[in-house]
């Protein structure tokens, strides 16, 4: 089928770069110049595994297209995408100002029947704006349907996460889009859940909201086991082998972030207040995810005492592994409030060094892991990449005043680290 994909963020590209991968006609639309440039050259401007080598086979396949163009990509495509930026806004709602600005731009471009699909995580009642705004600014007065279809993709894993989905969700007032919308994922083999508009835009926000759940839920747990002199890994287990209950996101850490998280739950809690139902377990989840960042902070201040003049080397400043993306990472939280304490840094991170300067101006970056804990009193776990339990672990207590290291991720094991002669603090053990 003929694609256009308006927006080449995360979410954009991925989808559109594995719509040509089945064999779509595919045509993305971003109005940065110099990104677009970027990927007609078949390089990317994120990094994400897997998808660069699929960009470039599409690029020269002539399956995958970029240009700045919504009017070239609205008349060259039957179905089109809208995978645009919903940033929160101070109150915790979502600002649709990039989606209403693609609704009119698309209304503008058609000549003839459209199917526009919202692929950006918005609030329930969404659909229906974008409907409206649609009718306005058509010019042509032309037919048109618009359809929710929700991603569930994790960063890190984009592109296994939509060649191989659990499920796809289209929800749509019509009969009339879902033969298309059914073709375009037939490729993919994936169950396919056909819903009302209203109900696909809030499976999203349901999905992230109770996965966030699930992560303060085990983080709460730890700080019991803590208490109780139990291990929160074992416990997590054990309850994580009920099949009702699952092993996933059952690792206690030191908080979610990212840009879906935070953004989605603050969101959803916007849009319950806002229909008239106060959601106040989402807020214990806000809650309990601030908490676990001051526990982690506590447990290194309690133990280097002043942090003023402190060395203290960081491993991790991507939000999670297999991404270079530090918006609302918490090992960048950590950092700063590391540095807010007076202690400098030395850290390192395999992707996401280039993206965190902006944000951590005054670390200092190292290129080597088995590097980092060189001249400093104590070492700093905060993001769960495998390539840190590799780690040089006799370098890294030869390069420190004194073996000390707290691993935010629970990477490595107690019982060994103290073997080793480390003084070692963990989550939840």
């Amino acid at each position: 089928m003929k694609l256009s994909i308006i927006g080449t963020g995360y979410v954009g590209l991925v989808t559109g770069t594995c719509f040509a991968e089945v064999g779509h006609n595919v045509i993305c639309v971003d109005n940065d110049a110099a990104k677009v440039k970027m990927l007609q050259a078949g390089g990317i401007p994120i990094y994400e595994p897997g998808l660069e080598e699929l960009v470039k086979k599409h690029v020269a396949s002539g399956r995958l297209k970029f240009t700045n163009s919504t009017a070239e990509g609205v008349q060259s495509s039957d179905v089109i995408f809208i995978a645009v930026p919903t940033p929160p806004q101070p109150d915790g709602s979502v600002d649709l100002s990039y989606i209403e600005k693609v609704a009119r731009d698309i209304a503008a471009a058609m000549t003839s029947y459209k199917i526009v699909v919202d692929k950006s995580t918005v609030p329930v009642k969404t659909g229906e704006k974008v409907t409206e705004t649609i009718k306005r600014y058509c010019a042509a007065k032309v037919e048109f349907d618009v359809v929710s279809n929700p991603e569930f993709l994790r960063e890190g894993f984009a592109v296994g996460d939509l060649m191989k989905p659990d499920r796809v969700v289209i929800g749509t007032s019509s009969q009339r889009p879902v033969a298309a919308m059914r073709e375009i994922y037939t490729p993919f083999n994936a169950p396919i859940i056909v819903t009302d508009i209203n109900s696909a835009e809030l499976i999203k926000h349901a999905a992230n909201s109770f996965l966030a759940l699930k992560i303060s839920y085990i983080n709460a747990i730890a700080t019991v086991c803590e208490a109780a002199g139990a291990n929160v890994q074992e416990v997590a287990m054990g309850i994580g082998l009920d099949e009702r209950i699952g092993r996933r996101f059952l690792n206690a850490g030191i908080g979610f972030g990212g840009s879906c998280f935070p953004k989605d739950l603050s969101a959803f809690i916007k849009i319950a207040e806002q229909i008239g139902y106060d959601f106040k377990l989402l807020k214990e989840v806000q809650r309990i995810n601030a908490d676990q960042m001051e526990r982690f902070v506590k447990k290194i201040t309690d133990t280097l005492w002043v942090l003023k003049d402190k060395k203290i080397g960081v491993l991790g400043l991507a939000f999670k592994q297999n991404t270079d993306d530090v918006r609302s990472s918490p090992a960048i939280d950590l950092c700063q409030r590391l540095q807010k304490e007076g202690a400098t840094l030395r850290v390192h991170d395999p992707k996401a060094m280039d993206k965190a300067k902006a944000l951590l101006p005054n670390a200092t970056y190292v290129d080597d892991m088995n590097a980092v804990a060189e001249g400093c009193d104590a070492l700093v776990v905060a993001t769960e990449w495998d390539e840190f339990k590799q780690l040089d672990l006799t370098r890294a207590k030869k390069g420190l005043t004194h073996p000390i290291l707290f691993d935010g991720r629970n990477l490595f094991d107690p019982a060994e680290m103290e073997k080793l002669g480390w003084i070692y603090k963990s989550v939840g053990r």
